[in-house]
């Protein structure tokens, strides 16, 4: 723990269900980019790009506040389908903020994303880790697995992804043991408690949330796998106090069903990435508008439950 924390470098390792040419097109395709390059609420334009060894990229990202930011990003190393090596964050007299490597590796029709961000000098490296998370920096590798979704398979999904300081057995329980649950996934200011728990596959759990102006919300969730300790999957939906599927409060159009997929990776012994996918089922067009409506929401709401389940973990 303490040798990692006095790092320069950054690592990052994410799998996506696409092919490896998909996600190299859209890592290098100007217009795929766009799609998905930068946190939730960022857009781009492309003033010119050169993807090759030696070449460069000129972009502006835009972002929700309306404020610019011009990047040149120069390529070290391009190896077409398998390696990237570039300097990201510099323009004209600005250097460069830090080198990264991107590595892209097929695996059984996914693609394993591996890439490391080198900083001069471990104390801006551990600066920069509180910036990345404040920004909402690795939402971009959630937008560039729901861009992938849509464009292979029509989907309109939500991905979030965050690596704990634990081991993969620990988190595994932190998701599946009730008590655990109710202390860290309810949003901040609510509170949680399981009515019922059947926790196997078939099994159902019935639960009741108190919001922090005192309304209560109760939810169902039907375990579908519960793989120790890579993978749980599960439907949830809103329902009223006799467990009957309701519309939940707050919107007048959200999907009736989600179906939830954690998938739990060891970086470590002592570290895990957690990685959630939501596919909206039984969903009308208005729903599925929007789910896509909120997904800067979704992604606070589980931030803050992600930042207690850190603290819990």
């Amino acid at each position: 723990m303490a040798e990692r924390s006095k790092s320069n470098v950054i690592c990052l390792t994410r799998v996506y269900d696409a092919p490896l040419q998909a996600v190299w097109d859209a890592w290098t395709i100007p217009e795929e980019v766009a799609q998905w390059w930068g946190p939730r609420g960022f857009g781009l334009t492309t003033h010119s790009r050169d993807l090759r060894t030696g070449g460069h990229w000129h972009y502006t990202m835009h972002g929700p506040d309306g404020t610019d930011y011009e990047n040149t990003t120069q390529y070290l190393e391009v190896v077409p389908m398998q390696r990237m090596v570039y300097d990201h964050g510099g323009h004209k007299d600005r250097p460069p903020l830090f080198r990264v490597t991107a590595l892209f590796t097929e695996r059984d029709g996914r693609t394993q994303l591996d890439m490391s961000m080198a900083f001069a000098t471990p104390e801006i490296a551990t600066e920069m880790r509180g910036f990345i998370k404040k920004a909402g920096g690795e939402s971009t590798w959630d937008r560039l697995a729901e861009y992938l979704g849509k464009r292979l398979a029509g989907a309109e999904q939500f991905f979030i992804s965050r690596t704990f300081d634990a081991p993969i057995e620990r988190i595994y329980e932190m998701w599946t043991d009730p008590e655990h649950l109710a202390q860290w996934l309810p949003p901040t200011g609510a509170s949680m408690r399981f009515l019922r728990t059947e926790l196997r596959v078939g099994g159902t759990s019935f639960y009741a949330m108190t919001a922090a102006n005192g309304a209560v919300m109760h939810g169902r969730v039907t375990y579908l796998a519960l793989e120790k300790p890579n993978r749980i999957v599960y439907t949830q939906q809103f329902c009223d106090d006799r467990e009957q599927v309701i519309r939940p409060p707050f919107f007048s159009n959200w999907p009736q069903t989600m179906l939830t997929t954690v998938e739990l990776v060891s970086e470590d012994a002592d570290r895990t990435r957690v990685t959630v996918r939501w596919d909206p089922r039984d969903a009308t067009p208005a729903d599925i508008a929007e789910f896509i409506k909120q997904r800067g929401s979704m992604t606070m709401g589980w931030t803050g439950s992600f930042d207690k389940l850190e603290a819990f973990a």
